[in-house]
């Protein structure tokens, strides 16, 4: 089942009940943690649907920066810092949204809405250099395993994926794979696990200079392989542990190979 152009899209009733939920949330953190009615700032849509790749809303990723007066607080108690910050965004959500299920879980405070839609909402802190300036890296909690902090760094990723699924680049045909390959996930081997940041590497990786025609383009046979074949045969001459985050070059779990490689045999 091969990739259509512009499929899977996310309807705007949906999009605007995503924005909304979106607001009221961020505005809710805003006013714990920065004294502030903002419904925007502070916040940015994070994972599959902030990379444009998203085709359902059961996983919708919010990262929300904190001060980093905050930061040092959490990192100086005793015992798990993280999971206490997780309870702490937790508590601001809660107060907006008293009756839906709002629970931690890892790196996120989970908000599940009864009809399906999930929000994972990620506290971050700007990561400060050497000379008090911010790296375009997060600070993120991970309170498993007694806590830890680790480091993300989206918008690298974000500005990445757009580039190259930019008209002189791969002319959307990048966003289309991935949802494509997502959809096939859903629908033929959904009880596997595929996460979207393994799906967007590779295909970020493995495109190459395959793209949608553009104006006054004509279809050419080239070597006779289609897009599809070419991406099989680009997973079959790679290895899980040489997946790397576009733009930010950060190393993928690669847990679910084997799942894509069911997927892009799916495919061809």
């Amino acid at each position: 089942m091969g990739v259509l152009r512009d499929n899977h899209p996310i309807d705007s009733d949906t999009r605007s009940l995503i924005s909304k939920r979106y607001k009221t949330i961020t505005k809710a953190v805003n006013g714990d943690f920065w004294n502030s009615n903002s419904e925007t700032a502070h916040s940015r849509y994070v994972g599959s649907y902030g990379r444009g790749t998203a085709i359902n809303v059961s996983d919708l990723d919010v990262l929300v920066e904190l001060p980093n007066s905050e930061y040092s607080h959490f990192t100086s108690l005793s015992g798990n810092g993280p999971s206490r910050l997780l309870q702490a965004v937790k508590k601001a959500i809660r107060d907006t949204y008293p009756r839906t299920d709002i629970h931690g879980d890892g790196q996120v405070v989970v908000v599940r809405f009864s009809d399906g839609m999930k929000f994972e909402i990620l506290p971050a802190f700007q990561k400060i250099d050497y000379w008090g300036n911010w790296d375009g890296t997060y600070i993120y909690p991970d309170s498993n395993m007694g806590g830890n902090w680790l480091t993300t760094e989206p918008k690298a990723e974000q500005n990445a994926m757009a580039y190259r699924n930019g008209y002189w680049e791969s002319n959307g045909l990048l966003m289309d794979t991935c949802k494509h390959i997502r959809y096939l996930r859903s629908e033929h081997f959904s009880s596997y696990h595929l996460s979207g940041i393994l799906i967007d590497s590779f295909v970020y990786s493995a495109i190459g200079g395959w793209h949608w025609l553009r104006s006054g383009e004509e279809r050419s046979n080239g070597n006779g392989v289609t897009y599809e074949q070419s991406l099989l045969d680009y997973y079959n001459s790679h290895c899980s542990w040489l997946v790397f985050a576009p733009g930010s070059g950060m190393k993928v779990d690669g847990d679910d190979w084997d799942v894509l490689g069911k997927v892009l045999k799916e495919m061809v």
